[in-house]
């Protein structure tokens, strides 16, 4: 992506009061749209809007949101990661124009020590975002282990419900008893369930027993299948 040379007066982020004035805020709006790092929206015009939909998409598609909180998040968590792989193009940038100035009132107005003052600036913005980055991210996995838990919760239920209709010979309807779940998914989740609870049987017989401990274990087993074999059938 295309990024223009920033203002390295526009870079700031400390403004103890901001402009008060139509012209400053007017001036203050397009300092932010320079460098875009605090501007209200996360692409600049000279920016590739297809890129940044591809971008978001990965994000989108990465977590998954199912509710409007984690959409807003998934969301800034996209907008976050756009302006800081913008960065390091802002860097390239200044330092280009210090090294390669178009004329020389150019070279006077910006020189290298401009451009790394201008660069400690970038660098504070990129300690910000880094660390808005991180707390979103944070906060929706959060917010979606919570929601995954709640929704495992009520999935045992609505299972073991499921179960005790089934022994009791009736139909069941989890609608009945409040789930949003349809009986196939129930079904499929107890089905889960079983194959879970006898994986880690087999698990605990095979990789965690002791040798003598797991011979006896399968001897018993052969034992059981022997005499269930050899009952007489009615």
């Amino acid at each position: 992506m295309t990024n223009p040379i920033p203002n390295p007066k526009s870079l700031s982020p400390n403004r103890s009061t901001g402009p008060r004035t139509a012209a400053g805020k007017q001036r203050s709006s397009l300092n932010a749209l320079r460098h875009g790092l605090t501007a209200a929206s996360a692409v600049l015009p000279s920016e590739d809007q297809a890129a940044y939909d591809a971008h978001r998409r990965g994000f989108f598609e990465e977590y998954q949101p199912a509710t409007p909180t984690e959409t807003e998040l998934t969301q800034e968590i996209a907008d976050t990661a756009w302006r800081l792989n913008r960065i390091p193009s802002l860097e390239a940038a200044l330092l280009d124009r210090a090294a390669n100035p178009p004329s020389d009132q150019a070279r006077i107005d910006f020189d290298i020590v401009d451009a790394h003052r201008a660069l400690a600036i970038l660098g504070l913005h990129y300690t910000r975002l880094s660390r808005q980055f991180q707390k979103t991210v944070d906060q929706l996995r959060e917010i979606q282990s919570e929601r995954r838990h709640e929704q495992e919760r009520h999935l045992k239920r609505a299972a073991a419900l499921l179960e005790l209709h089934k022994h009791k010979g009736i139909p069941y309807d989890p609608v009945e008893d409040g789930f949003v779940f349809s009986k196939d998914e129930i079904e499929a989740f107890s089905n889960r369930l079983r194959r879970l609870n006898q994986s880690r049987h087999i698990e605990h017989v095979l990789f965690h027993m002791q040798p003598s401990a797991m011979q006896r274990q399968i001897q018993r087993e052969d034992a059981r299948a022997a005499s269930a074999s050899s009952e007489p059938r009615p």
